[in-house]
C-alpha cells in the first residue's frame, strides 16, 4: 500500500478530485495548507501598499491506494493539477505498512 500526498493550486482541487473520482478513487483528505517552493515569497500590493507574500496557499491531498493502482493515481492526480505554471506543486509517495477500517476491523488493502 501506499500513501500518495499531493500538494496542489486551490483552483484545481475540484478537477483533481472530479478525475480521481472518476478514475474510481473514492477516498480522499483534503486540508489547506501554506507554504512556498522554488518561487518562495513575492511582493503584492493592497490599496497603493506593498506587502510581501511569503507563504502561499495551497491544498494537500492524501490518498491510500494498493500498490497494483498507484501508476493510475499519480498520473490522474499530475494530469489534472497541471497549468504549466511555477507553483502547481509536488507529489510525492510513501510506503504503508499496515491500515485498518476502525468500523469494521478489516485490515490491509481490503481496509483502503
Amino acid at each position: 500500500m501506499k500513501l500518495i500526498t499531493a500538494v496542489i493550486q486551490p483552483t484545481r482541487l475540484d478537477e483533481v478530485s472530479a478525475a480521481l473520482a472518476e478514475a474510481g478513487f473514492t477516498g480522499l483528505t483534503i486540508t489547506e495548507v501554506k507554504g512556498h517552493g522554488a518561487q518562495a515569497g513575492r511582493t503584492e500590493y493592497y490599496r497603493g501598499t506593498a506587502y510581501t507574500v511569503e507563504f502561499r496557499t495551497k491544498i494537500r491531498i492524501e490518498l491510500l491506494v494498493g500498490d497494483g493502482r498507484l501508476a493510475d493515481a499519480l498520473a490522474v492526480i499530475t494530469r489534472a493539477a497541471k497549468t504549466g505554471e511555477i507553483g502547481d506543486g509536488k507529489v510525492w509517495v510513501t510506503d504503508v505498512v499496515e491500515t485498518i477500517r476502525v468500523r469494521t476491523g478489516e485490515t490491509g488493502e481490503s481496509a483502503i
